[in-house]
């Protein structure tokens, strides 16, 4: 008698963690094609913010020959007398 007490003492918490645990393995290849998903965009994400950088960059030397450019046209125009 004491055995079969002990041994539903020992399954019955067994079973219970098997029917919890079989929802999460049975989700478990969505999961891997969602994290590698994320991935995918977190690195396009690390990538655009780069290019964005770069143009940045671009648009502040860009706006520095701008400025060099009207402050020559500005001399130019002085001495001609315009």
């Amino acid at each position: 008698m004491l055995k079969w007490i002990v041994l539903a003492l020992v399954l019955v918490p067994l079973v219970v963690f098997a029917l919890a645990v079989r929802p999460v393995l049975a989700r478990l290849p969505q999961l891997r094609r969602a994290a590698v998903r994320l991935q995918r965009r977190a690195d396009e994400a690390v990538a655009l913010q780069v290019a964005a950088e770069s143009l940045q960059q671009q648009a502040e030397g860009l706006q520095g020959r701008l400025e060099t450019t009207q402050q020559r046209l500005t001399l130019i125009r002085a001495r001609r007398g315009g």
